[in-house]
């Protein structure tokens, strides 16, 4: 079983994930486990929009973001992949 936190901002993602990895362990695509061993994705709630643009290209970058991150996710990167406005940076954590 597992549960997925949907995000409005960067200060939410920062929120819940702080506070449910604490005691836990980080996981890769903002995936986490808390302390009592509960698996969690704290994602920004735009991610399924990106996910599911007509634009195969958006979505490939953004993909490719997301599986770039080892740990919390980035909303600005998400969204600069996205946009196709830079590169994902090899951000951990």
């Amino acid at each position: 079983m597992s549960f997925a936190v949907n995000c409005v901002d960067q200060a939410e993602i920062d929120h819940f994930w702080d506070r449910l990895v604490a005691g836990g362990e980080p996981g890769p695509c903002g995936w986490l486990k808390d302390r009592y061993g509960l698996s969690w994705q704290v994602v920004p709630a735009e991610w399924y929009d990106m996910l599911e643009d007509p634009d195969h290209e958006k979505v490939r970058r953004v993909t490719q973001a997301m599986l770039a991150t080892q740990g919390k996710f980035d909303l600005a990167e998400l969204r600069a992949a996205f946009e196709g406005t830079s590169r994902p940076s090899q951000r951990r954590g």
